[in-house]
């Protein structure tokens, strides 16, 4: 499965999807699955309206992670309409309960990614210690498949 994401950066934040799902919590950074003709692109853009309620602009590819046989792209994006908490996607009205678990957007400090559980791992890592990487070659990510993927 192929999996697209936006990693929106403002000032020392970042925003991310705060799930809780089976009982446990952790944080996705907003995306999904690419739909049929759709590009990596297009689906980062269209999960951000969905997820977020915000309509952006893609910059740089920054990371390409691996698990398994899926692949995630990664793309810096920057706001450029919308309401921040608006979006609609289905997933974002599903309670913890649900098979699917919540989903509740949010900004989250730099400095606290290393304090959650933030999927992936090692993007987080490069966030919150060596952001000045994002603008540089893109990152190639081996990570471990999670015991049940976001």
């Amino acid at each position: 499965m192929t999996r697209s994401a936006v990693v929106i950066l403002h000032e020392d934040t970042v925003v991310l999807i705060k799930r809780v799902r089976d009982g446990r919590t952790y944080y996705v950074f907003p995306g999904g699955g690419v739909e049929a003709g759709e590009t990596p692109e297009d689906a980062a853009v269209r999960e951000a309206e969905e997820e977020l309620g915000i309509r952006v602009a893609l910059e740089p590819l920054i990371a390409i992670v691996h698990f398994g046989a899926n692949q995630q792209y990664y793309f810096l994006a920057r706001i450029t309409d919308g309401t921040f908490g608006t979006g609609g996607g289905a997933e974002m009205t599903s309670p913890a309960d649900s098979e699917s678990g919540s989903y509740q957007p949010l900004w989250v400090a730099l400095a606290d990614l290393l304090t959650h559980d933030v999927r992936p791992h090692q993007l987080a890592a490069v966030l919150a210690t060596q952001p000045a990487l994002m603008a540089g070659p893109v990152l190639t990510i081996e990570e471990a498949k999670p015991e049940r993927e976001a």
